[in-house]
């Protein structure tokens, strides 16, 4: 242990996906010199999680790509449709390789790591002391980046979760067409609320990963996602008695319209799904967390405040609000909108519109492909929700002086 905190220009807090960005960033485009103190107890390595994500051809990611296509299918009970892509493309990137290259970057800057986990950051305006979980001071930082999990300022109107179980599947003979991925198929059973749907990301013509997905209120059991991904391969025409299984994924990512803080205090920044990253319509998170790096970095080599700019545009965020809860409220039903999305609208909007990078005129046009009556009563018991909550918080009591405490 220190017997005194160290002093750096910037402290990462949490050394996940989005804290391995950065330092990739900073390694790219960040200043000389910075002093960076990496904070947490697991030093991530291997294959432990796999991002899906679009953008367009030529980044920093390209060299690590698993797969891309510039093809992919929607499919539903009435039908199958192939989507061109171009000038976007669809990806697949692994931990490993994101891992990796974060661990160089870390030691060409010349980071410090500890291998704690961040309590207390104590926020006085100027510098950020970063304690670890018994109090003691870590760290000093002009700023911190702090990527750690965490639920909303409060609870939002409509609080899903993107749930999922893949299995990495191997197999002798030619099964897979690498040059098309699978998006969204709806042929699987549609739970009584939400929406669930398989996808299909093929590396080669023998190697994919299969996978089972919901949009939904609550958690299956183990033998439920296992029954439903048998399921999902049996609709897939694929013998199971001559696939491997390789790996295991499973995830559950966050899809509420409750708010997140972005910046908590005057010299803490939140990135990731705690920073807001993750889009409350489809739990997407990494192209987000992707442009926060390079904003990040690139803010820090002109000598700002590495703030990044929000996630999403506003009117998005609103959008999303409106579309969970129509989906929550069953006004409109999972499988309709997402076709009704895809078909009445080009799939490179579709994609823009879903990253938060359509424009106004753009954005009109995705909500005239929705339903409009069930939407239009989303529209105003958003509109009823968001006053009754200001109304609420309005009516709360003031708290009382001097019994708050500060919080990471």
């Amino acid at each position: 242990m220190n017997a005194s905190p160290v002093d750096v220009d910037l402290a990462l807090v949490g050394g996940g996906g989005a804290a391995s960005l950065v330092l990739a960033a900073l390694d790219r485009h960040g200043p000389p010199g910075l002093r960076i103190a990496v904070i947490d107890p697991v030093h991530k390595r291997g294959q432990d999680r796999t991002w899906a994500f679009w953008g367009t051809p030529g980044t920093d990611l390209d060299p690590m790509l698993s797969a891309s296509w510039s093809q992919v299918e929607v499919v539903t009970p009435a039908g199958r449709r192939v989507l061109a892509l171009d000038p976007l493309r669809y990806a697949m990137l692994r931990s490993a390789p994101v891992y990796d290259r974060a661990a160089e970057a870390e030691e060409r800057l010349g980071a410090v790591r500890f291998g704690a986990a961040a309590g207390a950051l104590d926020d006085d305006g100027e510098r950020v002391l970063v304690r670890d979980v018994d109090g003691a001071a870590l760290v000093r930082a002009g700023w911190v980046l702090d990527s750690r999990p965490r639920a909303p300022r409060r609870p939002g109107r409509t609080s899903w979760l993107q749930h999922f179980r893949g299995w990495w599947v191997e197999t002798d003979g030619p099964t897979f067409d690498p040059g098309r991925a699978v998006l969204m198929d709806f042929r699987t059973p549609q739970p009584a609320r939400g929406v669930s749907f398989g996808y299909v990301l093929p590396v080669s013509d023998r190697y994919a990963l299969v996978e089972y997905t919901e949009f939904s209120p609550a958690l299956l059991t183990d033998e439920a996602y296992d029954t439903a991904l048998r399921g999902y391969v049996d609709l897939l025409g694929l013998d199971r008695a001559a696939l491997r299984v390789r790996e295991v994924e499973n995830g559950v990512i966050p899809m509420t319209d409750g708010p997140f803080v972005a910046r908590p205090s005057p010299r803490v920044v939140r990135l990731g799904t705690a920073g807001g990253a993750t889009r409350p319509s489809t739990g997407f998170t990494f192209s987000a967390m992707h442009r926060q790096a390079e904003q990040v970095a690139r803010a820090l080599a002109a000598g700002r405040p590495p703030l990044p700019r929000p996630a999403y545009p506003g009117r998005h965020r609103w959008m999303d609000a409106v579309a969970l809860r129509a989906l929550d409220r069953g006004r409109v039903g999972g499988v309709e909108f997402f076709a009704r999305l895809f078909d009445r609208n080009p799939a490179e909007r579709v994609l823009r519109f879903l990253d938060g990078a359509t424009t106004v005129a753009e954005d009109l046009a995705v909500m005239r492909s929705s339903p409009l009556l069930p939407m239009t009563g989303a529209v105003v018991g958003d509109a009823v929700g968001r006053l009754g909550g200001r109304l609420r918080r309005d009516r709360a009591p003031a708290p009382v002086s001097g019994a708050g405490s500060r919080r990471p």
